[in-house]
């Protein structure tokens, strides 16, 4: 190496030392100025400069470290999460005021990095103000006319039943596609089991404490692995997305709306032709709520029909409940929606899955819009904020035994089927699920059907002991890596 070469090699150490130095500098600075406002803000444990209160946090499981702190500083406290300040709400009273009462001061999606990077604050699900408003209501309104919550949907789900009970390992889905795109795809089908793999590992690779310090400390992100992978495999489903959407605009006809994407495209081509060319109706944001919607509507539903066979074969008790009252209620004709008022057993353990499994247990993250204080709590205009759903449908002052599978918690002494106001795992307020109806229809149908046709168990050689219900990490909670035996029953 000659001497020029080594000159060049210590300064680019020197250069790349002092940007060091400087970025922390900028770290230690910010961050102490803002852990000063926290004089007037909710309680919580004392930070570290730049590292906040990571070193008390497990961010694999984030919620349990918060659920941890919420029985020292209460149900309103505040955390950082390296320089970033978030405020978390725990218990069900708590969650409610804010998400129902305070819907409007606590209603803002607050950007998750890695998100924000691919998503630039598009969708249905990651925009705020006006945009996000004309999305979430042109969505609500189209879902429903294309089924959504109605009975019209029924026969779309009932297809999939049957499709399902063929081949029985595939729990992916299917519905969201036909109403989404216009059409299903065949569970075989490369495109559509392409686009399953993909969305699922996404929302796995979301949770990883890789992508997680991404998050919090952007400016190292290119050291990250998960997140490079990350954003690869979104690059890719953008890409499919895009010749999928390239073909639906090529066989477009205004006067056929075949599903969501035709009905955007209507409505986008109709403010074109009046003059508006700058509308929330573009290409962009028509992409990413696709996205939105896929994802939501096929990860979410699957893992939460994996917890409830899953659940069964461990407690078969409960399962012996289940499959007596079908046989009883409704033999061996297909389960219709409007049967959950005459199976009042069976409706309580698929909301006790959805309680136990508690499929998102930190929901997504809010802002607050303006300056508000919350229970005597002083909280800043665009304070990010955490309703801990894990300690709404684990809170002990409303669940007998929020720790158990007891489907006794929606049952009164009469066994029928109660409402619980603490069943929050569509979330609540502005921001509840948009696809709650679609989700608890399918749901239904899926679980009782599957249960009028098989008898699910351990495989040979494990007993019901040994089935895990430890769940795997990820930015929703599914269950670990399993295997169940299905008997058919009729």
């Amino acid at each position: 190496m000659g001497i020029l070469d080594l000159l060049l090699q210590v300064s680019s150490y020197v250069s790349l030392l002092g940007a060091l130095v400087v970025l922390l500098l900028f770290y230690v600075i910010s961050s102490c100025s803002s852990f000063q406002d926290d004089r007037k803000g909710p309680p919580g444990p004392k930070p570290l400069p730049i590292l906040g209160n990571l070193l008390q946090l497990d961010l694999k499981r984030l919620y349990h470290s918060l659920l941890k702190l919420s029985q020292t500083y209460g149900s309103v406290f505040t955390i950082y999460l390296g320089p970033k300040k978030v405020v978390v709400l725990a218990g069900y009273k708590t969650v409610k005021e804010a998400l129902v009462n305070h819907s409007e001061e606590f209603g803002d999606r607050d950007q998750v990095r890695i998100l924000k990077d691919v998503t630039k604050g598009n969708g249905v699900i990651w925009s705020n103000g006006e945009e996000w408003k004309d999305l979430r209501r042109f969505a609500l309104i189209n879902l429903k006319d294309f089924g959504m919550g109605k009975s019209a949907i029924e026969d779309k789900i009932i297809e999939e039943c049957d499709k399902l009970k063929e081949m029985l390992k595939t729990f992916k889905g299917n519905i969201i596609c036909s109403m989404v795109y216009g059409y299903r795809f065949e569970y075989d089908d490369p495109e559509f089991t392409t686009m399953v793999a993909r969305a699922n590992w996404n929302v796995q690779l979301l949770g990883s404490a890789s992508a997680q310090v991404y998050n919090l400390f952007p400016w190292i992100g290119r050291f990250l692995s998960k997140r490079n992978e990350f954003l690869r495999s979104n690059t890719a489903t953008v890409e499919q997305n895009m010749r999928l959407l390239g073909h639906l605009k090529e066989t477009f006809n205004p006067q056929m709306c075949r599903g969501f994407v035709d009905a955007f495209l209507r409505r986008k081509q109709t403010l074109e032709e009046s003059g508006i060319t700058n509308s929330h109706f573009n290409d962009k944001n028509l992409r990413t709520t696709v996205i939105n919607l896929f994802t939501a509507g096929t990860d979410t539903t699957a893992s939460t029909l994996r917890w409830g066979l899953l659940l069964l074969a461990k407690y078969p008790k409960i399962q012996d409940q289940v499959q007596e009252e079908l046989k009883r209620v409704i033999g061996s004709r297909q389960v219709q929606v409007e049967d959950r008022k005459i199976l009042p057993f069976t409706n309580a353990v698929i909301h006790e899955t959805q309680r136990l499994s508690n499929i998102l247990p930190l929901s997504l993250p809010h802002k607050t819009t303006q300056d508000v204080t919350f229970q005597g709590h002083f909280i800043k205009k665009g304070t990010t904020v955490y309703p801990l759903l894990a300690s709404v449908l684990y809170d002990e002052s409303e669940w007998e035994k929020p720790r158990s599978f007891h489907p006794a918690h929606f049952l009164d002494k009469d066994g029928k089927f109660v409402k619980r106001d603490a069943f929050m795992a569509f979330s609540a307020g502005r921001r509840v699920c948009l696809g709650e109806s679609l989700a608890r229809m399918e749901l239904f149908i899926f679980f009782t059907t599957l249960l009028q046709y098989f008898r699910f168990s351990p495989p040979p050689g494990v007993s019901e002991d040994d089935l895990d219900l430890t769940p795997s990490v990820g930015f929703t909670l599914t269950p670990s890596p399993h295997k169940l035996r299905a008997v058919a029953c009729i």
